[in-house]
């Protein structure tokens, strides 16, 4: 018969070496979920097979038609609130506060869309500006249109200049119709 003294010198270090695994599962499950994700951070003594490496693959083009399609339907929306903004100062002859808020979410499009193309703020402004709210409202929409047409047509790999552009002639006119209507306000 064991003696209980030799039990529980025995339970001792068998509980630690059970902790000791415990804790270094995480990071075996870890190391094992990261390789099969980016294989640009693993070592080259560390090639992914043929399966991991169609598999990578596979998840970059789905993330890539997904990002096109989130960009297509920001195009969309885009267009949508132009539209919207144009209707409603035809009517009123004004802009509301709802208005404006719909203003400020078709300028966050505009950027997302824009940076997602590669671009960022422009380093010159447009030299030509609408003369008043409604021809900057129409040309809104014009160009929101326009944008559509060319993220819609873009294939997603494809670093767009025009697209670069448009966005930031759209960003500059919603900042132009933002201050002609605090001045009519």
């Amino acid at each position: 018969m064991v003696q209980p003294s030799t039990l529980r010198n025995l339970i001792k270090p068998i509980l630690v070496i059970a902790l000791f695994g415990v804790c270094t599962l995480p990071a075996v499950a870890q190391r094992r979920i990261l390789s099969g994700v980016d294989a640009s951070n693993v070592p080259n003594d560390q090639q992914l097979s043929p399966m991991e490496e169609e598999m990578r693959v596979k998840r970059q083009i789905e993330a890539a038609d997904k990002a096109h399609k989130e960009n297509v339907n920001r195009a969309r929306n885009l267009v949508a609130l132009s539209e919207s903004l144009v209707t409603t100062y035809k009517e009123n002859k004004q802009l509301s506060r709802e208005d404006l808020k719909k203003l400020e979410r078709a300028e966050k499009l505009v950027k997302k869309i824009r940076d997602d193309a590669g671009g960022s703020e422009p380093e010159t402004q447009p030299e030509e500006h609408p003369k008043d709210l409604p021809t900057a409202l129409d040309r809104l929409l014009e160009l929101a249109d326009s944008l559509k047409q060319r993220v819609e047509k873009t294939p997603k790999h494809v670093v767009s200049a025009t697209i670069i552009d448009e966005a930031n002639v759209l960003l500059e006119l919603i900042r132009i119709v933002r201050t002609m209507q605090a001045r009519t306000s």
